[in-house]
């Protein structure tokens, strides 16, 4: 049974579907204003895996992550590279797709803009003003009455009081009250905006998400995720603003994914410690990263570090070393693997504790092709099917072994020409000079395999 922990419950429970076999789950996705960082990464990755394996058991999953493609960051980066803010825009959401490809992570089956959905929000905005939950401020803004909503900080335990106390007022603030927020923006000179009842102006960033998945998934749904800065005000402030306005529970269920440090410490640009996706690829395979982000469970912060990362190269260089040698070949096995995968993922999916099973079957399959198995192919098999299911070992042993040359190393032609050129001095007797070659290769990283059918080789972790 699948068990799943909720952020708005605080603890773990058996996750029941709005509609028997089907799940609804809407994520909150990036601000395109730079390229995606790590911290995107792990969001992208984290939610990749949930939605494979639940697909996997054969959940029908209607997967919905947005792009908040207008926001005061956008405009302000738009202007510093002297472009219009759909030119910026369009380039950051291209890279961050490229970028989420390169980790095997599958296109969401719905991608709203904020920016299509315009009139949703206004209408949204219109109704909790006509409830009462919104009023229309005297410069144009449009503000949410924080105080009328009686539930509001149920997912993250603020008390209302305590956030007006802490609340910084401005002199002639016009708001009502310091804790409301912005629905919507009154437009200054020269910004992009849109016309509404209260004059042009665009969303403001909270309501974006709740037209979005209103328009997407319905007033009500399964599941609603996003990282580890959003549930306090950005989802505090969804609910707030659906749930007034539909009149309904919002999200059943509220998933975060994990902080990433770096080196123990808060990833940021002032430390110096801020790595983009795209420097990190640089760098490692993106199948390196993407088992490094889903090796510490999504909920608990990981640590990004050059020492973990090596260290996750060296794991997943294990995996396809043991499928290297041994031709894949689907059959029925009588043996643990798959029940305790399965088990670890519906726990609340824990990757650590089903990638430590992946590695006890690497053991036997490894056992296996020592001692020439009959098992071998369909224990190979079965490393692929479950490694699958979570977005592992998606490509093919020997290029991963291989990799590209990076600076320095030696390259993949020039292995070919040293080898071939080991092959004539071994059929020569000349067994020093073929040692040499192969020492030589070794020192640069590269592991040389003697076979019937020829030489192999693989660049060392």
């Amino acid at each position: 049974m699948l068990q799943i922990y909720n952020t708005l419950t605080k603890q773990k429970s058996a996750f029941t579907p709005l509609k028997a076999g089907e799940i609804s789950m809407y994520v909150c996705g990036m601000t395109v204003y730079d390229y995606c960082h790590i911290g995107h990464a792990r969001v992208m990755v984290s939610f990749d895996v949930i939605t494979r394996f639940l697909r996997s058991q054969g959940w029908k999953v209607n997967y919905v992550r947005n792009i908040t493609d207008v926001d005061d960051k956008i405009l302000q980066r738009a202007k510093q590279n002297d472009e219009s803010m759909q030119q910026l825009t369009e380039r950051m959401i291209a890279a961050m797709h490229e970028d989420e490809k390169r980790l095997f992570v599958l296109p969401p089956d719905q991608e709203p803009r904020a920016t299509g959905h315009i009139q949703g929000i206004i209408d949204i905005t219109q109704i909790l003003i006509d409830k009462g939950y919104a009023y229309a401020a005297s410069n144009g803004d449009v503000y949410y009455r924080v105080a009328k909503f009686e539930g509001y900080g149920k997912l993250t335990n603020k008390n209302i009081d305590e956030l007006r106390a802490g609340a910084r007022v401005a002199i002639n603030d016009i708001k009502e009250n310091p804790i409301d927020f912005v629905l919507w923006k009154a437009a200054r000179e020269g910004e992009v905006s849109w016309e509404s009842p209260w004059g042009n102006g665009r969303p403001g960033w909270h309501i974006e998400c709740s037209a979005m998945s209103k328009h997407c998934l319905g007033d009500n749904f399964d599941i609603h995720g996003g990282g580890p800065d959003l549930p306090f005000p950005h989802h505090e402030n969804e609910i707030a603003q659906s749930e007034a306005a539909n009149g309904c529970a919002f999200a059943n269920l509220w998933m975060h994914a994990g902080a990433v440090r770096v080196n123990s410490e808060k990833m940021s640009k002032s430390l110096g410690n801020f790595f983009t996706i795209r420097d990190v690829l640089q760098q490692y395979n993106p199948e390196v990263v993407r088992l490094f982000l889903a090796s510490v469970h999504y909920r608990s912060y990981i640590d990004y570090s050059e020492a973990s990362l090596k260290e996750a190269k060296v794991k997943l260089e294990r995996f396809y070393q043991a499928l290297r040698d041994v031709s894949p070949q689907a059959a029925e096995l009588d043996n643990k693997y798959h029940s305790q995968f399965t088990q670890a993922m519906n726990d609340d999916f824990n990757t650590p504790k089903a990638i430590a099973v992946l590695f006890e079957l690497v053991n036997e399959l490894n056992t296996a092709n020592r001692q020439k198995l009959a098992t071998a192919p369909a224990l190979a098999a079965q490393l692929l099917s479950l490694a699958d299911s979570i977005g592992l070992l998606q490509q093919d042993p020997t290029e991963f072994l291989q990799g590209e040359a990076k600076e320095g190393e030696i390259s993949p032609q020039q292995i070919e020409v040293l080898i071939e050129e080991r092959k004539v001095a071994r059929s020569n007797k000349d067994f020093a000079e073929s040692d040499r070659i192969r020492d030589a290769l070794l020192q640069g990283g590269v592991v040389l395999k003697d076979t019937r059918e020829g030489t192999s080789w693989f660049r060392e972790g």
